[in-house]
C-alpha cells in the first residue's frame, strides 16, 4: 500500500475516529495498568484465598448486605484463573475499561459531538483519577459492570427508535447492573434527568423502564440495605452526609497531588480554595457555553453518584460514572463556548489528566511492591510454627506503612500460607523481628 495511502488512512482516524481506535488507545495509555505485576489492597488477596476453597455466592439470596451475585461470581472465576498472573488480570479489567470508554465516545457521538472533540473527551475519561482505580484496581469489577449497562441503556435509547424496545432494554440492563452493584440505581435517576433537560419521549421510556427495574429491586431489598448495623461507617447511609460527599467529588478532579478522594478537604486551606476556584470556572465555562447544558452537568453529574453520596467516605470508583458525564459535558461545550471557555476547559482537562497519571503511578507502585511483599512474607511464614508469637515487621523510614498496613488487612491466606493474625507491623521504636524495604523486601533486624 503506498505511503501516501497510509498517511491519508491515519489523517482520515485521526479527524474522526472509530469506537475500536478510541478503545484502542485507551488501552495503551493504561498500559502501566495492564503491566502492574502486583495487586492494589487487601480485598484481591482476599478473593483469590477464597478462590481456592471454591467459594461462590449464591443468585437468589438477597440477604446479604451487598447483594452482587454478578460481579462476586465474576470475580471468583477470575481470580481463579488468572491470579497467579496479575498482568493478565490486569489487562483483563483494562480492556473491558477501554471498552466502557469507546461506549462513552460513542455515546459523545450520538448525541451530536463531533468525532475528534467526542474522542479527546473520551481519553480524558480514561486517564481521570476516577477512571485510572476503577481499571487499575481488581475490587472494582462492580463499578466496570453498572457503568457498561448504563452506557448499553444510553445506547438503546439513542439508537433504538421503538420506545417499548428502549423500555424493555432500560429495564433488562438496568437488572443486570443491579446484580452488580447498588450504583446502578443511579441509571433510572439519569435517565430521568436526561428526559426532564430534553423532553425528548426516549428518555422518558428508558427511565420508565429502568425504574420498573430499580424498583422491583428495592422492594426486595430495602430492608437489607438501609441495615447497616454491625458494619463499616463506610457504609452507613445518612442524608447529612450527601453534600459533603458531593463538594468532595467535585474538588477532588484538579487536585494532581491528592490520591484518594476521601482525603480532599483535608488539604491545606489554599490548596482547597484554589480547587474550588478551578470548579467555578469550569462551570462558568459550561454556563457561556449553554445555560442547560450546565445545569444538566451538575444535575446528572450528582445522578450518577447517586447512593454513594449517602455513604460515609469518598472513593475514587464511586465517581467512575460521574467522570464519564463530565467529560461528555465538557466536551459538548467545547464549540459553543468562548475562547476564555475553552481554555478553561482544556486547562481542567490538563489537570485531570496529570491527577491520573499521578494515581496511575501509585496503584502501579503499590503492585509492584506487593509482588515481592507478599511471596516473601508467605516464604517466612510456611516454616514458622504457627503457634509462633506473630512475625513482626516494621518498615524503613523510606517505606510507606500504608501500602503494607494493606497488604496485611485480613489476609487468611497466601498462596497456601496461612497469614491471618500470624504478622504484626511494629512503630519504628519498637523491636522487629523483619525490616520491610521500601520495595517490599524483608530483611533481618538487626536490633
Amino acid at each position: 500500500m503506498p505511503a501516501s495511502h497510509l498517511r491519508g488512512r491515519a489523517a482520515a482516524l485521526l479527524a474522526s475516529p472509530a469506537p475500536w481506535a478510541i478503545a484502542l488507545a485507551a488501552f495503551v495509555l493504561q498500559l502501566p495498568l495492564a503491566l502492574n505485576p502486583g495487586y492494589y489492597s487487601h480485598d484481591e488477596l482476599q478473593w483469590a484465598d477464597y478462590a481456592t476453597l471454591g467459594q461462590s455466592f449464591a443468585w437468589f439470596d438477597l440477604s446479604p448486605f451487598q447483594y452482587r451475585p454478578l460481579t462476586f461470581n465474576l470475580w471468583m472465576w477470575l481470580s481463579r484463573h488468572l491470579f497467579e498472573t496479575p498482568q493478565a488480570f490486569h489487562s483483563v479489567l483494562v480492556a473491558w475499561g477501554a471498552a466502557n470508554v469507546a461506549g462513552v465516545f460513542a455515546i459523545g457521538r450520538r448525541l451530536g459531538i463531533d468525532a475528534r472533540t467526542a474522542g479527546v473527551a473520551a481519553l480524558v475519561f480514561a486517564l481521570s483519577p476516577y477512571a485510572v482505580v476503577a481499571h487499575g484496581w481488581v475490587g472494582t469489577i462492580a463499578d466496570l459492570a453498572w457503568l457498561s449497562c448504563t452506557l448499553a441503556t444510553a445506547w438503546v435509547a439513542l439508537r433504538v427508535p421503538n420506545l417499548a424496545l428502549v423500555a424493555v432494554g432500560a429495564a433488562l440492563f438496568t437488572a443486570i447492573g443491579l446484580l452488580a452493584k447498588e450504583a446502578a440505581l443511579s441509571i433510572p435517576v439519569l435517565g430521568a434527568v436526561a428526559w426532564v433537560f430534553t423532553r425528548e419521549r426516549r428518555w422518558a421510556a428508558a427511565a420508565i423502564g429502568a425504574g420498573v427495574a430499580a424498583a422491583a429491586y428495592l422492594a426486595l431489598r430495602m430492608g437489607t440495605m438501609l441495615d447497616s448495623a454491625g458494619l463499616p461507617t463506610l457504609y452507613e447511609a445518612k442524608v447529612g452526609n450527601v453534600f459533603v460527599r458531593w463538594c468532595e467529588y467535585q474538588l477532588f478532579t484538579p487536585m494532581v497531588r491528592v490520591i484518594e478522594a476521601h482525603l480532599t478537604l483535608g488539604i491545606k486551606s489554599k490548596y482547597l480554595m484554589l480547587s474550588a476556584l478551578l470548579w467555578t470556572a469550569w462551570i462558568a465555562a459550561l454556563w457561556r457555553a449553554n445555560h442547560k447544558l450546565c445545569m444538566f452537568s451538575i444535575v446528572a453529574g450528582g445522578a450518577a453518584l447517586g447512593p454513594v453520596l449517602l455513604l460515609g467516605a469518598a472513593t475514587n470508583h464511586y465517581a467512575y460514572a460521574f467522570a464519564a458525564v463530565q467529560a461528555l459535558c465538557g466536551a459538548a461545550a467545547w464549540t459553543r463556548t468562548a475562547r476564555w471557555g475553552r481554555t478553561t476547559i482544556a486547562t481542567y482537562a490538563l489537570l485531570t489528566i496529570l491527577h491520573g497519571i499521578v494515581v496511575m503511578g501509585v496503584v502501579f507502585e503499590v503492585g509492584r511492591v506487593q509482588a515481592v511483599f507478599s511471596p516473601a512474607l508467605a516464604d517466612l511464614l510456611r516454616t514458622r510454627p504457627t503457634d509462633a508469637p506473630p512475625l513482626r515487621l516494621r518498615p524503613d523510614d523510606d517505606a510507606k506503612p500504608w501500602m503494607f498496613i494493606r497488604l496485611t488487612h485480613e489476609i487468611a491466606a497466601y498462596r497456601g500460607v496461612p497469614i491471618g493474625n500470624r504478622v504484626r507491623l511494629v512503630e519504628h521504636a519498637e523491636p522487629a523481628d523483619y525490616r520491610i524495604a521500601r520495595d517490599g523486601r524483608l530483611i533481618r533486624a538487626t536490633d
